[in-house]
C-alpha cells in the first residue's frame, strides 16, 4: 500500500499525524506528508483511518 498527501490541499490540521504518527508527520511548511511512499506493515488500517478522516481529502492511498 502506498500514500502521499497533496500539500496544495492540505490545511496542516494534524488529524493524520495524530491518527497514523508512524506514517505521516508534520513539515516545516505547516503541512502534513507522508514519511516513507510506502506503508509500513501492519500500519494500514490507521493510514487508511487518516485518509478517511482527512476533511479536505488530501490523502491518496493505493492499494497494491
Amino acid at each position: 500500500m502506498k500514500t502521499r498527501i497533496d500539500e496544495d490541499t492540505c490545511i496542516g490540521c494534524g488529524l493524520c499525524t495524530s491518527t497514523a504518527p508512524e506514517v505521516y508527520e508534520m513539515g516545516d511548511s505547516g503541512k502534513a506528508h507522508a514519511i516513507q511512499e510506502v506503508v509500513p506493515e501492519g500500519s494500514e488500517s490507521t493510514a487508511q483511518e487518516a485518509a478517511d478522516g482527512c476533511p479536505v481529502s488530501a490523502i491518496t492511498i493505493d492499494e497494491p
